[in-house]
C-alpha cells in the first residue's frame, strides 16, 4: 500500500522523496483529493501516535479529563525527561 502511495506522488513530483516527506505523504487523509503543492497547501494528515511531552502533555491531558470524552481518537503518549533524571539524583543523594 505504501509503496504504491509513494510512487503516485513520486510521479506527481518528479523528484526523489526525502525521508520527511515519505513520513508525511504516508499519512495524508486522502491522497486522491489533496494536491499537494510545497509552501503552499495545507495537508490533511491521519496521525497514528501524537507524542507528547513535560508541561505542555500535562496540560492537554488536564483539558482532555475536563472534555469528558471516554477515549483519545489517536494513540497519544507523553515523555517527561526531568521527572526521570530527578528520580536518579535522589537515589544517588540517598545511598
Amino acid at each position: 500500500m505504501l509503496t504504491n502511495i509513494f510512487g503516485r506522488i513520486y510521479y506527481g513530483l518528479e523528484k526523489p522523496l526525502s525521508l520527511t516527506e515519505k513520513i508525511l505523504y504516508s499519512h495524508l487523509e486522502d491522497l486522491v483529493k489533496q494536491s499537494i503543492e510545497r509552501g503552499v497547501s495545507y495537508l490533511k494528515l491521519r496521525p497514528g501516535r501524537v507524542a507528547m511531552q513535560d508541561a505542555t502533555a500535562q496540560m492537554a491531558m488536564l483539558q482532555f479529563i475536563s472534555s469528558g470524552f471516554p477515549k483519545v481518537a489517536v494513540l497519544t503518549t507523553i515523555h517527561c525527561d526531568h521527572l526521570i533524571i530527578k528520580l536518579l539524583l535522589l537515589t544517588i543523594i540517598i545511598y
